[in-house]
């Protein structure tokens, strides 16, 4: 196991073992992280969900308030009026059987990929290269579809993508440390209401277990998982587990 800088483990220290309201726990986020780079802020959502079932895999998007802080490039497959809608949205690429031949040639210069309808049949071609990299449209994520327009401006607007891993957490970006915490916090809230809302119907006991927020180089901030509102306001401070 790789040796842990000083700066985390004075940040471990400072954390301690409390667990903190949203806002609280963004504040103490933002004092602990130490990089010279604008950290990705991610919340972790520990969900009692088995993934191995099918009634209970978790995945879709959700659109931040504030945006992500990451710029996303956009690829776009679609023909004739689509292809210019998509264009005048601002995608970063367009095409048809050019752009599959590039990515069949290894050129992936894009961060999330659109496609309408008609083109799937072209991009399922594509499934073994795109679908590792999730990056492979699907119209549960509204990424297939005949509103590209609207699909491109919602990605390079702040919607982020979530999705419970084979343990059951669900891992989802939710902005970058030069936010205010308030930032943060909303953006959160928007997510965790999201995950409640999204709660498999066959899911028994307690869903959602545990939340932790963290930055990029960060050790992680345990979150009241108790506090359902309300989460860009102070709470009656840190709890002890």
């Amino acid at each position: 196991m790789a040796k842990k800088s000083k700066n985390y483990r004075a940040a471990v220290e400072k954390i301690g073992d409390a667990t903190y309201a949203p806002l609280e726990a963004f504040e103490m986020l933002k004092e602990v992280a130490s990089a010279k780079f604008d950290e990705t802020v991610e919340a972790h959502f520990r969900l009692g969900i088995d993934t191995r079932k099918a009634d209970q895999n978790l995945r879709g998007t959700v659109a931040l308030p504030n945006g992500s802080g990451k710029t996303v490039r956009v690829a776009v497959f679609a023909e004739g009026d689509p292809a210019r809608a998509a264009e005048e949205a601002g995608a970063d690429i367009v095409g048809s059987d050019d752009l599959v031949a590039d990515i069949q040639a290894g050129e992936i210069n894009f961060d999330a990929a659109v496609a309408t309808p008609d083109q799937m049949s072209k991009v399922g071609r594509l499934g073994k290269i795109l679908g590792p990299r999730n990056l492979m449209p699907n119209p549960k994520l509204g990424t297939v579809t005949t509103d590209v327009a609207k699909a491109v401006a919602d990605l390079k607007g702040g919607r982020v993508e979530y999705r419970a891993d084979r343990f059951g957490i669900a891992h989802v970006i939710i902005g970058k440390t030069s936010f205010t915490a308030e930032q943060l916090a909303q953006n959160y809230g928007v997510v965790y209401d999201e995950i409640l809302r999204m709660k498999p119907s066959t899911a028994k006991g307690k869903y959602v277990k545990s939340i932790t927020v963290a930055s990029t180089m960060s050790p992680g901030v345990p979150v009241d998982s108790a506090v359902q509102r309300d989460y860009d306001v102070k709470g009656q401070g840190a709890t002890e587990e």
